[in-house]
């Protein structure tokens, strides 16, 4: 392998790991397993913001219309150009073969690109309107939790539960072929690998406090009446699809 090669390698290999939850990207499983609307980079492989799929008002009352344009602009839109700066800079030292600096910047790149992975997920994992789980999730609900009800209770237990800021995770494990539910703190800690997110709902502050202040719990149960609940289970359905391959 010539130096350019390697570079070039290399470079793919830093932008792959995105985040410490990197199992979600590394293997084919997962890059092949989530919808169009998840994308995360460009043609050019630079990292962007996707617009929201519906207007900034379309979640009211449940999410307010200026805590999602603050949050989508402002705090995604953040996460987004510091996992390319991260990377930009991660590239420049493999090309000097100056390593005294990726400690920082691997830790930027795990802490911005969980961001904007997650951020990600969480916009297409609500929606106005009703929706409800396919057979095949709920199927898998059942078999993981012992039924749909003791799921939410649990889903809503984990992540008001989760210490500062973080995220509640409903996540799927190919290799046991169950769903779990996990919490990541802050969002690039307590992650588990081979367990691919099919639902996230943030609780960092930035994403309620606007209208619900401290009230982690009553932004919580509003969240869940606009699960978009196609999307959640379109992911599976994927992540089911691709596992069979």
């Amino acid at each position: 392998m010539d130096k350019r090669t390697f570079i070039k390698t290399s470079a793919l290999v830093g932008a792959g790991s995105l985040i410490s939850m990197n199992k979600l990207t590394a293997s084919p499983l997962a890059v092949n397993s989530f919808s169009s609307l998840d994308k995360i980079v460009d043609e050019n492989g630079r990292y962007f913001l996707n617009p929201l799929p519906y207007d900034f008002d379309a979640l009211e009352p449940h999410i307010d219309h200026l805590t999602l344009v603050i949050h989508h602009g402002k705090h995604h839109a953040a996460y987004v150009n510091g996992l390319n700066a991260a990377t930009d800079k991660i590239n420049e030292l493999i090309a000097n073969e100056n390593f005294s600096e990726i400690k920082h910047w691997e830790k930027q790149l795990a802490f911005n690109g969980a961001g904007h992975f997650l951020h990600t997920m969480y916009w297409n994992s609500m929606s106005p309107g009703v929706s409800k789980p396919s057979a095949n999730l709920e199927n898998y609900i059942n078999k993981s939790f012992g039924s749909f009800e003791k799921f939410m209770k649990y889903f809503i237990a984990a992540t008001l539960s989760v210490e500062a800021s973080g995220w509640g995770i409903l996540a799927f494990q190919p290799l046991a072929d169950k769903l779990v539910v996990l919490q990541a703190e802050k969002h690039q800690d307590l992650s588990q690998w081979m367990s691919i997110p099919i639902l996230v709902c943030d609780v960092w502050e930035h994403a309620y406090y606007l209208r619900y202040q401290s009230k982690r719990a009553e932004y919580i149960d509003h969240f869940i009446q606009v699960i978009n609940w196609e999307m959640v289970s379109n992911r599976l359905e994927l992540l089911l699809e691709n596992k069979k391959k």
